[in-house]
């Protein structure tokens, strides 16, 4: 027996899911605006003055602040109610929308590293050096208040996505630092100080794709974080009348939470204690569990003898 949906939770679920994705929005308008103003006034000074860190640092700017349009449209779908044909929703667009994040940081990377290589075979001692360290101090200023914002939006949501998106700016702020240190290495008197800067920028550009493509994929892969696990089992076994909790499944779909799990229960009970016991069950976990929006909650009856109930799914699994 599966519980039903209760009305209240359920609206509750999805009013938590809207206003996650509003904010995932309002995030992604600030940050674009915010990335975009550092990129066009760094990308002026290195074309200008042909700096390789400063020119691999805006590209990747460029890159960054780009990568929130898809990010927006996942957020927009995830606002969409789920329907016939998308029984689950759409939050699952904004998985999707994280393997473009991915590429774009790999762009950014064969990009960074091509013109950082093609200045170290070919020096160039860049101009405006001295608007050169000062775009590349703006790039670091603008690109960590960006990361802080949309790192602390993206916990509060749930969104694996926005959070790798604010790494992603963090380690920009690295890079236009390194950019900006490879042009004072220049002033010193060491020229190849900039391509270099270049090439580290390109190593730290790699380092962001191993740790975000992790979680990225972990997502599309319905990965779950083994403590949520162990808090939604500690939870429902903490409802009165629950004898035993187990198989629990739950998935990210977006920056929501989806949980199906059975509960064991007397089997004397009459089909009406069941089912309240088991919307006890829904109500508690969708209130103490962060980011939970839907819950599929299966009654199996405590019997005298264990395992004896269902055979027939038994027979499924052989």
């Amino acid at each position: 027996m599966v519980a039903e949906s209760q009305a209240g939770a359920h609206h509750h679920g999805q009013a938590d899911a809207a206003m996650g994705s509003a904010e995932g929005i309002r995030a992604l308008k600030i940050s674009l605006a915010g990335l975009l103003a550092t990129a066009i006034f760094q990308g002026v000074i290195a074309v200008a003055g042909g700096s390789a860190g400063l020119l691999a640092d805006t590209i990747h700017n460029f890159a960054d602040a780009f990568t929130a349009v898809p990010l927006w449209i996942a957020f927009s779908l995830a606002q969409r109610a789920a329907n016939r044909r998308f029984t689950y929703g759409y939050g699952r667009a904004e998985d999707l929308a994280g393997l473009v994040v991915l590429l774009f940081v790999i762009f950014s990377a064969v990009t960074a590293g091509y013109e950082s290589y093609r200045k170290f075979i070919s020096p160039e001692r860049p101009t405006l050096i001295g608007w050169s360290i000062v775009a590349a101090a703006v790039g670091m200023i603008g690109n960590e208040a960006v990361a802080r914002y949309k790192i602390r939006v993206g916990k509060k949501i749930g969104s694996a996505s926005l959070v790798a998106e604010g790494h992603h700016s963090r380690i920009d702020s690295l890079t236009s630092l390194a950019a900006g240190l490879g042009l004072v290495g220049v002033v010193l008197g060491f020229p190849l100080a900039d391509p270099i800067a270049g090439f580290i920028i390109t190593f730290a550009i790699l380092g962001i794709l191993l740790e975000v493509g992790r979680e990225i994929l972990g997502r599309l892969m319905d990965a779950m974080e083994p403590e949520t696990i162990d808090q939604i089992e500690k939870i429902a076994a903490g409802v009165k009348g629950v004898h035993e909790v187990h198989d629990v499944r739950a998935r990210w779909l977006g920056h929501n939470i989806t949980v199906e799990l059975h509960i064991c229960i007397d089997g004397k009970k009459s089909l009406i204690e069941a089912h309240t016991i088991c919307e006890e069950v829904r109500h508690e976990l969708l209130e103490h569990v962060p980011r939970l929006t839907e819950v599929i909650v299966h009654a199996d009856p405590m019997e005298s003898f264990p395992n004896e109930h269902h055979p027939e799914r038994r027979h499924h699994h052989e």
